[in-house]
C-alpha cells in the first residue's frame, strides 16, 4: 500500500475515531456551554443578590396580580415543555420519528408562549416608565438593571433554543440529524427550564410589596 493511501486511511480512522471521553463530542460540547453558561448565570444572580442587601431603598414593585400570576404561569409553561422536550428524546431514541417531531413542534410553541408572554410584561412595565437606570417608583435604579439584565439574558436563551429546536426538528424529520442531536438540544432546554427555577423566586418572588 502506498504512502498515500495509508494517510488518506489513518485520516479517514481519525475522524470516525469514538471519543476518548466515553461521551460523544457533541454531547461534551454542550456540557462544557452549559457549565460556561451556569457561571454566568450564577455570577449575575450573585451580584443581583449583593445589590439587593446593598440598597436599603430597594424598590419591591410587584404585586401578586398581575405579575405574580402571569410569571406563574410562565412557570408552569416551561417547565410542560420540559416535559414535551423528555417525550421527543424518548419518542427519537425508539425510532418513532414522527411521534419526535410532533413533541419537538409542541415545545417550541410552548417555548415561543414564554417568550410572549414575557415580552409582554416587559412592554408594560416599560409603559409604566421602568428603564434600565429609571424607577418610576423611586426607589434604587439598579432594580431597573438588574431585573431587565437577568431576564433579558434569560429570555434570550429560549428565543435562541427555539430557533435551535426548530432546526434540530427539520433536519431530524428529514434524516439529516439523529436521536443524538434531539439529546443533546434536550440538555441546553432543560437548562434554560432549570436556570428560570433560580430567576422566579430570587427576581419576582422576593420582590412581591
Amino acid at each position: 500500500m502506498s504512502q498515500s493511501a495509508m494517510g488518506i486511511g489513518a485520516a479517514h480512522a481519525a475522524g470516525t475515531e469514538a471519543s476518548p471521553y466515553g461521551i460523544p463530542s457533541k454531547k461534551l460540547a454542550m456540557w462544557l456551554f452549559i457549565t460556561a453558561d451556569a457561571a454566568t448565570f450564577g455570577a449575575m444572580l450573585f451580584a443581583y443578590g449583593y445589590l439587593r442587601i446593598a440598597n436599603p431603598d430597594w424598590t419591591r414593585p410587584f404585586g401578586f396580580w398581575p405579575t405574580i400570576v402571569n410569571g406563574i404561569v410562565m412557570t408552569v409553561v416551561l417547565l410542560t415543555s420540559s416535559l414535551t422536550m423528555v417525550a421527543a428524546v424518548a419518542a427519537a431514541q425508539s425510532g418513532r420519528v414522527s411521534a419526535s417531531v410532533r413533541w419537538l413542534g409542541a415545545t417550541i410553541l410552548l417555548g415561543i408562549a414564554f417568550a410572549a408572554l414575557h415580552l409582554r410584561e416587559w412592554l408594560a412595565m416599560i409603559g409604566d416608565g421602568w428603564r434600565l437606570f429609571q424607577n418610576p417608583m423611586g426607589g434604587s435604579p439598579l432594580f431597573g438593571a438588574a431585573f431587565f439584565g437577568i431576564t433579558g439574558l434569560h429570555l434570550l436563551h429560549v428565543i435562541c433554543g427555539v430557533v435551535v429546536i426548530g432546526a434540530i426538528t427539520i433536519g431530524f424529520r428529514r434524516g439529516r440529524f439523529d436521536a443524538g442531536h434531539v439529546e443533546t438540544t434536550a440538555l441546553y432546554w432543560h437548562f434554560v427550564d432549570l436556570v428560570w427555577m433560580f430567576v422566579f423566586p430570587l427576581v419576582y418572588l422576593m420582590n412581591v410589596r
